[in-house]
Parts: structure tokens; C-alpha cells; sequence
């Protein structure tokens, strides 16, 4: 089906009865980071809805995670939240007790501050990776962010800056469509440039098959004024992450904070969206919602990759033909990862040697002679191909390098082994992201997470 949305304006606090805020607590320390702007950065945020929302939540599956996680996957299982405090500057991973402590003290403040019940606060945090959290910086900060909330668009905008860590632009949409004859908005906001594949859980807990293997932070917030139970959002939520952030890739690596939260507060009074409908109208109303939170998902996820740390390039790796969606993963994984692959397409190399060899070392089933390999524009229907059948087709050079000299393009890959399909989209590798994540040891501020 095809869902009519309207962009509009405002991400978090475009749907009804949310508002938000960000300010500057000095958890980014005055005068560091990278960059040119030494001056203070915004790095706590608030959001915050008039009234308890169903909640939804797709948690990192890395073996290590950080405090905020524990906290939000214990709380998001009660199946309704209200507000969502969330810091940049400092991940609170690897802290032990007194982390899990700085997480819980940070939802009672903000439930203190805002007016809301404790157990209906969820946080988040992103940056560096062992350090104390300055507790006494992010009590001012959540004191100040309380009273700074709004429901304008500049307030969702300080919101989205003060989550961003090595990110050069916020990442913020809004869309309104219609459920039940009622106009119902979603938004979202997320952070990421760097530590990013993201392959998340509602459990936190990893599949134990059929999954992409081992994956900054990723940070998504998402609103919504519809009124759906909380059962039927987590389901939509974990389709739409499915299809959006676990199919993304940067760097290949898994954060200790990977976290997606999705509220809806059911203000748009839409007739309520139950898992267990069997009404048409009512299924067709789950295939619109189903639709826009995969919508904002997808976008969401690809302006993280396309502000990658150092990314010049952003490719769809497309992959058929495999013998079943689990090996077409494996396959378009090993090819979006392979340092050699990305540093190719950072050239525009459209080298299919790097390509064939890192579909011959994935899980999955690859008979030589029966590897395709081509370019096309984005969404487009021609391919132009390099390799038909093993072999290198008749394509010049020069035609090659012109399909992969685009700043966005997309790699076709036909295993011709089954019906299996998938698709990641991945950066491409450059001197810059090395120069920004080596850091220098005689200089601890310029250290990443």
C-alpha cells in the first residue's frame, strides 16, 4: 500500500501534547572536542509528553551495554512513558554500579523537575566509554532543560543538537497522515556518525540465527499523537528497525548505547489501534502507522549514514539471488564492511575484485561463475554490469568508473543460488574517518568514545 505523508515541521514536538528542550551543562567540556567550535555545545536534552504514552523501544545487542540501556529495558516492558532525558559528551558505559545509579538519579530528576511519575522517565546517553558521568553538571542541565521546554520548532532543534556527539547536522522529520479520520503526526530525531551498525533487539537479547553478525552510538527518538497500544507499537517499531537502522552500516561496529524509543500519547484521538483488530478499517489504519514509522525510520537512518564520520560516498548494497535472506545478510554485510570495498568506492574504483572476494569469505553460499555484479543510480532500473556470470563484461572502464563516481549510488549483487534478498546501506571508507578516530594520546580531549 501507498501511505500519504506530508513533511512538516517541528520532528519530536510536531504530534500533539509533546514538547522539548536542549541546553548546555558542561558534560562536553567547555573548549574541547573536535572541530573549530570551542564554544559551548548544547549536550542535554528533554522530551516530554502532556500525558502518558504507549511505548515502544529496540535496544543494542552488544554483550556490553551501558547503563541507560538496562534502565530503559526494564522500563519500557511496563508499556507506557512520558518523558526521555538524554545526554551527549559522556555514554555512561562500563561505570558499574555507581552508572546504573547516575542513570536512575537522572530519570528522578527529570521526573521531579517535569511533573511526572519516575517510572515513566527513560534515558539515553552517548560519548565517551568508561568515564564517570558529572552528576552534578547533568542536575543543572536537567533543572534548566525542564524549564526551557516548548513546543516550537527551534526547541526540537536545540533537542536534536544537544544528542549529537560526532555528528555535523542534526537529523530531524516530521509527517502527518490520517488514521480514523483523524490527523496524527509522527517525528523523530536520532544522532550517528560513527560506531554504527546498529542490530537491535526489543529484548536487548541477540537472535540466536538469521542475524547480521556483531555491529558514535545510534540514538533515535521518535513521537507520535496516536492513540495504538502498546503491544502493536513495539511490533510496528521492531518491522521499521528491521528494515531501517539494522540495515545500516558506517564502520561495523555495534555500540554499548545503540537505542531507539518510540511514545505515543494518543492525543490525535484516532479510534485506538489494538494488535488483536480484525476490522478492514482498522487494519488498513495498522498499514498506515505501519507505513509512516518505517518511513521515518528509513529516512532517519539514512541521513546517518550520509554524515558518516568522513563519508564521501554513500552506497545501497543490494544483494539477490542467495539462498535465503540470512546468507543474502552475510553476503551484503561482508561487502559493506570490507575495508577494502569502502576505501574502492571513497576512490571511485569500481573494483569487482574487492567485491567478489568478500561475497567468497561471507556465510554465504557464492558459486564463482554464477556471481552479477552492477552499478545503477539510485533506485534506478538500468544496471550497468562488471561482472555477468564470473566474468568481466565488455563495459569500458570509463563507463564503470562514471556509474561510481555519484556521491549516492547503488551495488547490485545477484548471487543466482535462491530467492534470497537483502540490502544494507553503507559509507565509504576515507582518510578523514581515520584521521578523526585515531586521536592523539598527548591530547585526551581529542579521544573519541
Amino acid at each position: 500500500m501507498t501511505t500519504k505523508l506530508k513533511s512538516v515541521t517541528g520532528s519530536v514536538v510536531a504530534p500533539q501534547g509533546f514538547r522539548a528542550a536542549g541546553v548546555f551543562c558542561d558534560i562536553k567540556r567547555l573548549g574541547t572536542g573536535k572541530g573549530s567550535d570551542k564554544g559551548p555545545k548544547r549536550d542535554l536534552a528533554l522530551i516530554v509528553s502532556d500525558v502518558p504514552a504507549a511505548v515502544a523501544g529496540m535496544f543494542t545487542t552488544n554483550q556490553v551495554c551501558a547503563a541507560p540501556v538496562k534502565v530503559c529495558l526494564d522500563r519500557v516492558r511496563q508499556g507506557w512513558a512520558q518523558a526521555v532525558v538524554v545526554n551527549s559528551g559522556n555514554a555512561n558505559a562500563c561505570t558499574g554500579p555507581t552508572g546504573l545509579r547516575d542513570a536512575r538519579s537522572m530519570t528522578a530528576d527529570a521526573a521531579r523537575h517535569c511533573g511526572v511519575e519516575e517510572s515513566l522517565v527513560l534515558v539515553g546517553s552517548t560519548g565517551r566509554i568508561g568515564v564517570p558521568m558529572p552528576m552534578p553538571n547533568v542536575r543543572r542541565g536537567i533543572a534548566a532543560a525542564a524549564r526551557e521546554l516548548d513546543n516550537t520548532p527551534a526547541s526540537a532543534g536545540a533537542a536534536a543538537e544537544a544528542i549529537m556527539t560526532s555528528d555535523t547536522r542534526s537529523k530531524q522529520i516530521a509527517v502527518e497522515f490520517t488514521l480514523g479520520g483523524r490527523k496524527v503526526r509522527l517525528g523523530g530525531m536520532c544522532k550517528g556518525a560513527g560506531m554504527i551498525q546498529p542490530g537491535m533487539s526489543a529484548t536487548g537479547a541477540r537472535p540466536a540465527a538469521g542475524w547480521g553478525g556483531l555491529h558514535a552510538t545510534m540514538l533515535a527518538f521518535l513521537t507520535c499523537d496516536a492513540a495504538v497500544e502498546p503491544e502493536l507499537l513495539q511490533s510496528l517499531l521492531q518491522e521499521a528497525v528491521a528494515a531501517s537502522f539494522n540495515r545500516i552500516t558506517v564502520d561495523g561496529d555495534m555500540s554499548t548505547n545503540d537505542t531507539v524509543l518510540l511514545l505515543a500519547n494518543g492525543l490525535a484521538e484516532n479510534p485506538v489501534l489494538r494488535a488483536r483488530d480484525r476490522s478492514a478499517a482498522r487494519k488498513a489504519d495498522q498499514g498506515v502507522l505501519r507505513e509512516a514509522i518505517r518511513h521515518v525510520c528509513l529516512e532517519l537512518a539514512k541521513m546517518i549514514v550520509r554524515d558518516g564520520e568522513g563519508t564521501t560516498r554513500v552506497v545501497t548494497v543490494r544483494v539477490e539471488g542467495a539462498r535465503n535472506p540470512a546468507e543474502a545478510d552475510a553476503a551484503a554485510r561482508a561487502v559493506a564492511n570490507s575495508a577494502l570495498v569502502k576505501t574502492s568506492w571513497h576512490g571511485g574504483d569500481p573494483n569487482w575484485g574487492r567485491i567478489i572476494d568478500a561475497l567468497g569469505y561471507s556465510a554465504a553460499r557464492v558459486v564463482e561463475d554464477r556471481v552479477d555484479i552492477g552499478y545503477s543510480a539510485v533506485g534506478g532500473r538500468r544496471v550497468l554490469y562488471s561482472l555477468k556470470g564470473g566474468r568481466p563484461t565488455k563495459v569500458s572502464f570509463a563507463r564503470l568508473c562514471a556509474a561510481a563516481a555519484p556521491a549516492e549510488f547503488e551495488l547490485h549483487i545477484q548471487l543466482n543460488q535462491g530467492r534470497g534478498t537483502a540490502v544494507v546501506y553503507a559509507s565509504d571508507l576515507t582518510e578523514a574517518y581515520v584521521e578523526f578516530n585515531k586521536g592523539n594520546v598527548s591530547d585526551p580531549a581529542s579521544l573519541g568514545g
